[in-house]
């Protein structure tokens, strides 16, 4: 098992530069949506004054796979505190992935006002640790990588009993034992199962969209992650996600627009 460091490592420069895509970091065959953003996030850092990734707003054109890829930076602008970005991710002649990102400095200060409350978790040692053989020959080798707890409360699409709550909660934390940061947040962010899993509507649900927010640097130790919709309608369904540091501090949030097939 290699470290997200690792995993999202980028050479090059001018602009220009190239990775190796980890499998390890993927759901079945797919490659993970936050993991590819954080690669996006990796190059955009490279040569730029300001230090850290603050939003990305990602589109995903095509699924890449494991493997050698390109990446294209374009700075737009770049000023006393933000820089805007473009990236894209290339692979095979073909566009898989085009992102706007913003950079900018990130601190631990506190909330100036916050409405959203850290989600109540059991201890993580009373939640469900996700497995990487989901069972029927399916697995999520991501969960060797990030070891996720989902809320026992959140478990009863797995014995066919959905919540049907529309929200799910857990704890994760890396599996390399590094601590979280700005780039690593956006693999959180997009957090696995689904929420259509406990709707009752099973099945692959590909990102069209991903917008993410970074609020600020996080605190060592695991975060707690919850994923709710709002909407389903017409094979299409939202997905709001917000991560709270081992502080109860919000550090980043998202939002995406996804593909279910809705059950006949």
């Amino acid at each position: 098992m290699g470290t997200f460091t690792q995993a999202t490592a980028v050479t090059g420069q001018d602009g220009t530069f190239h990775a190796d895509l980890d499998p390890q970091w993927a759901v079945g065959t797919k490659l993970h949506g936050g993991y590819l953003l954080a690669v996006l996030g990796r190059a955009a850092l490279i040569g730029q004054e300001h230090p850290h990734l603050t939003t990305i707003s990602g589109t995903f054109l095509v699924s890449p796979g494991p493997g050698p890829a390109e990446i294209r930076v374009e700075t737009l602008r770049s000023g006393r505190t933000t820089a805007n970005l473009r990236a894209q991710l290339v692979q095979g002649g073909r566009i898989c992935l085009d992102a706007q990102l913003t950079l900018g400095v990130l601190d631990e200060a506190d909330s100036w006002w916050a409405r959203e409350e850290p989600v109540e978790l059991p201890e993580e040692a009373a939640c469900f640790r996700s497995p990487a053989d989901a069972g029927g020959g399916f697995t999520i080798p991501l969960f060797d990588v990030v070891e996720q707890r989902l809320h026992p409360g959140n478990l009863g699409f797995a014995v066919g009993q959905p919540g049907r709550t529309g929200s799910i909660a857990g704890w994760q934390r890396l599996a390399d034992g590094s601590d979280w940061d700005p780039l690593s947040l956006l693999v959180a962010l997009d957090p696995v199962p689904p929420v259509s899993y406990d709707l009752g509507i099973p099945g692959w649900v590909p990102t069209i969209q991903l917008t993410a927010y970074l609020r600020r640097l996080p605190a060592p130790g695991a975060v707690r992650v919850r994923l709710r919709a709002d909407d389903v309608v017409g094979e299409r369904m939202d997905e709001t996600a917000h991560v709270w540091d081992a502080k109860g501090r919000l550090v980043a949030q998202a939002t995406q627009y996804a593909a279910v097939r809705l059950p006949g």
